[in-house]
This record gives structure tokens, C-alpha cells and sequence, in this order.
């Protein structure tokens, strides 16, 4: 990507993005971290001396343009930029679920471990562009649309992405890293969890098998499970989730992926007329 630059020592990548995607920032050698929304974030030494890093817009982020504080090592400002965040016009989706998955609780620790996840920042990057898809099938509910159970809100948004997919179809790493995660959990299923390093995580649910262990380094495109129906999965499929410094964010920025097409509606059928 082409950077474009808003100071003279601030550069940003891309200036302007809609909710739930991810900025990449550019920086002097002296700058130690940079700070957006209140957060100090990381950032990481690129070969030519200067300093990257990325930061991720939340998907329920209020549009608007934002500040971008970069930060020397004594957490002062020594300079600022500006980031226009806009409307992704999310979808609202109501998905059916039956008395077993309403009914399904946590295990132990299951939420704790998904949320340390997400938090990790490794100092080494695993990671690099272009990311692949995990499995072929096409979206059957994208990133960032407004959640409803059966007819009722549910005051959250999907933080992943669902692909379709038959039982038994292979899932693969998005990119290089290190599996941190491999659980049967009770919501989530069978899970498996990659630090691809300096703040990107991703996480792949629901899985009828496993083809990976915890500490494996894979390489982009390994096979690391099959898709399945466990947890609180209505049907065969993969869901899965990219997070940046703990915020779930919308995989679309990285890779195509088709929306699977609408099913046609049921023909209607002819009432015959009394004669």
C-alpha cells in the first residue's frame, strides 16, 4: 500500500476508513508507541530505522474524524494526525437457534482464554500480506451486521465472519504464526487460536476435528482443523475472526470473499377457483 502522509513525521495508511477496519501508521525512529481513542498502542521497528504500526478501528466506533497522537518513550506527544472514520452501514441478521444452543453455557475459562487471545502482542511479526482464505465456501453472514436470536436483539454485532462449508472440509491458516489455542469449548466448539505476531490474532470455531497442537509454528495455508457443527453452531460451517491489538476486525480488508448468493424465494402457490 501506498503511504500517505498527514504531518511531516506521522504518515497513515489508509487516512480514511469505515468502521471496523485497520490503519497502518508510519513513524520516526524516536517514537515508542502512538496513542488513538485513549489507547496506547505499539509500535514495531521497520528496517530502514522508522517505526510501524496498526491501528484498529472498533466496529461500533462513532464515524468521525479521529487524533492519532504519536508518543518518544517519556509518553509525550511530539506529533499528530487525523483519521476519518465512516460509516459501514452494518446489516442487521436474525439467526435461528434452537433450546440446545440458546441453552449452552461457557466452560471454564473458555471466555478467559478466547479474550488473552485476542489481547496477545508478540514482538516478532509471523505475519505477511496478502492473507489466504481459510476455506473455500462462500459468506453467509459478514463481518460487523447487528445480531438478533430468533426474532430479538441481542445488543452485540458479529465479530467474525461465517463461511459455508461441509463437514470434513479443511480449514488453513490465514498466515504464518504460532498456534496458541486448540479446545473443545461448549459456545465457541472445537477452536483453534494463531498469534501471527505484533498484536494479529485469528481464531477458527465450531471444527469437527483437529490437525494442529498448541506452541506450532505453521506456515500460511497449513491445515489446522476441519470444519464442523460443534458449540453453538446451527448447521456445518467455519466461523472465524481477525482481531488487532484486541479489537475484532472486518477480514474483508484483507481478502476477497464471495457472499454466497440469496436463496429464491418459494414459488407461491395457486388457489384454485371454485366454479
Amino acid at each position: 500500500m501506498l503511504w500517505l502522509a498527514l504531518a511531516t513525521l506521522l504518515e497513515v495508511t489508509p487516512a480514511n476508513i469505515p468502521q471496523g477496519q485497520v490503519a497502518q501508521v508510519k513513524a520516526p525512529s524516536a517514537a515508542e508507541s502512538i496513542r488513538f481513542n485513549g489507547r496506547v498502542l505499539p509500535l514495531f521497528s521497520n528496517s530502514d530505522g522508522s517505526k510501524y504500526g496498526l491501528v484498529p478501528v472498533p466496529a461500533l466506533e462513532p464515524p468521525g474524524k479521529k487524533t492519532i497522537e504519536v508518543l518518544n518513550g517519556a509518553r509525550e506527544v511530539v506529533e499528530r494526525g487525523i483519521l476519518d472514520v465512516r460509516d459501514a452501514r452494518f446489516r442487521t441478521q436474525n439467526v435461528t437457534l434452537g433450546k440446545a444452543q440458546t441453552g449452552l453455557k461457557p466452560a471454564p475459562g473458555e471466555m478467559e482464554t478466547v479474550a488473552a487471545l485476542r489481547k496477545t502482542i508478540s514482538p516478532v511479526r509471523y505475519w505477511s500480506e496478502p492473507f489466504v482464505v481459510p476455506t473455500p465456501g462462500c459468506l453467509t453472514s459478514p463481518y460487523g451486521v447487528l445480531r438478533m436470536h430468533n426474532g430479538k436483539p441481542t445488543g452485540s454485532y458479529h465479530s467474525g465472519v461465517d463461511q459455508r462449508g461441509a463437514e470434513g472440509v479443511p480449514i488453513r491458516a490465514i498466515s504464518e504464526g504460532v498456534v496458541r489455542i486448540v479446545k473443545k469449548f461448549n459456545v465457541h466448539g472445537d477452536t483453534v487460536g494463531i498469534d501471527h505476531g505484533q498484536g494479529v490474532t485469528s481464531i477458527y470455531l465450531h471444527m469437527s476435528k483437529f490437525e494442529a497442537s498448541e506452541g506450532l509454528q505453521v506456515k500460511k495455508g497449513d491445515i489446522i482443523g476441519y470444519v464442523g457443527t460443534t458449540g453453538r453452531s446451527t448447521a456445518p460451517h467455519l466461523h472465524w475472526g481477525l482481531n488487532v491489538h484486541g479489537i475484532p476486525v472486518n477480514p474483508l480488508q484483507w481478502m476477497n470473499l464471495t457472499e454466497c448468493a440469496p436463496k429464491p424465494a418459494a414459488p407461491k402457490r395457486k388457489v384454485k377457483k371454485k366454479s
